[in-house]
């Protein structure tokens, strides 16, 4: 049962029983849902941002592993990193080298991927940092191991073929020449004969008779044949695949054609006098990719050691080309 309230009428003098009306019967009701409703809301608040649930715990606990298993997978995938780059680093200074062909570029093994965000999706986390940039390490290895497993293909090829490569590397001294000091002028740079100025001598000029023998120092075919009365003279050129050509100037004979196939050791021509010479001699050229080297790293077929220490002491003395 209600309690009944009085209240003390000063006009009166008397006690009065106090009438609730339904209207402030409402309001003291709406007065205290809206109290406990606001009573409600913040302890709410404080137990979603301050007091973890049971299940939130459990949640955090996982999510603390998943961070740790993803340090540890990006710990893994640097040790990976490193045996990938140990292979690039053999396969660009030892196997290559062997097999005589240009490393890989860095900017071909090192390619990023064009085109729009790859890792869109994944933004928007509270972790998306972490994931992307494991993500971006494992396609990166992707695309180092794609370009070094066609490498390895093309490295693979060549050893089948390096029977054919060691055929065909020039290997052997263009004329006989067992007395060295008949090498008329070396490579580098020389002073011309005509001009008396210093420029690059783009071979070596062999001193010998008119007719003497001319070899093929590898196998290869004939790419160009000219008779001049300027310049190299008669002149011979061989591809010798691999990247090799050999030029052989000055001949009095041609005994090729261009499109023959040609063997290590094949009297392709004899020595001569013409264009630009001021004696009988064969100027010999070795290219490599287009370049020329020094042909003297390349009679190591026909010279001993000791041979090729006098020939490399005999290049250091200046000299005058013979064309």
């Amino acid at each position: 049962m209600a309690k009944v309230r009085y209240h003390f009428n000063t006009k009166s003098l008397t006690y009065e029983k106090v009438r609730v009306t339904f209207r402030q019967r409402f309001f003291r009701l709406l007065s205290v849902v809206a109290t406990g409703m606001v009573f409600a809301s913040v302890v709410i608040l404080l137990a979603y941002n301050f007091i973890e649930s049971p299940k939130e715990r459990i949640l955090q606990r996982e999510i603390e592993q998943y961070k740790l298993q993803y340090a540890i997978l990006n710990d893994r995938l640097e040790n990976i990193q490193a045996v990938v780059n140990d292979l690039q680093d053999r396969d660009d200074n030892i196997y290559r080298v062997i097999f005589e062909s240009e490393p890989i570029p860095s900017s071909v093994r090192k390619a990023g991927f064009g085109g729009a965000n790859r890792y869109s999706r994944l933004e928007g986390f509270k972790n998306s940092d972490l994931i992307i940039n494991t993500t971006r390490t494992v396609d990166a290895l992707a695309s180092q191991l794609y370009v070094q497993s066609k490498s390895f293909d093309e490295v693979f090829d060549m050893a089948k073929r390096k029977k054919d490569m060691i055929a065909s590397i020039p290997a052997i001294q263009p004329v006989s020449n067992t007395d060295l000091r008949r090498i008329g002028s070396y490579f580098g740079y020389r002073t011309d004969p005509f001009y008396k100025v210093t420029k690059l001598h783009e071979g070596i000029d062999f001193t010998a008779p008119i007719g003497t023998d001319i070899y093929a120092t590898g196998d290869g075919v004939v790419t160009e044949t000219e008779y001049s009365k300027v310049g190299y003279g008669n002149f011979i050129v061989i591809n010798h695949g691999f990247g090799y050509e050999t030029k052989y100037a000055h001949l009095s004979k041609i005994m090729v054609k261009r499109g023959q196939k040609i063997k290590r050791g094949q009297v392709i021509g004899h020595v001569g006098n013409t264009g630009k010479s001021t004696a009988p001699h064969l100027h010999y050229e070795v290219h490599k990719s287009g370049r020329p080297i020094d042909p003297i790293n390349f009679f190591f077929n026909d010279i001993t050691p000791e041979e090729y220490s006098m020939m490399i002491e005999l290049s250091q003395r200046p000299s005058q080309t013979l064309d």
